[in-house]
């Protein structure tokens, strides 16, 4: 039986792979394009600012929605 049992052509340990990370770059949230979008995504000015990360300070959380 040829080719069974012996040792396999692929290492069966992987090397650690590095990851270069990208730069993050600075987005500006009162570009046309991103007013666009808070005005579609957006009830009021407080929901504007909420997802765009300035959040009331010791708001309630927000729960997700329950599955039954």
């Amino acid at each position: 039986m040829a080719g069974k049992g012996g040792k396999s052509k692929r290492s069966k340990s992987r090397g650690s792979r590095k990851k270069t990370k990208k730069p993050v770059s600075e987005v500006d949230i009162l570009s046309p394009a991103a007013m666009l979008n808070a005005y579609y995504i957006s009830h009021n000015a407080a929901a504007c600012l909420e997802f765009r990360g300035f959040n009331w300070p010791d708001s309630p959380k927000k729960k997700g929605k329950k599955r039954k």
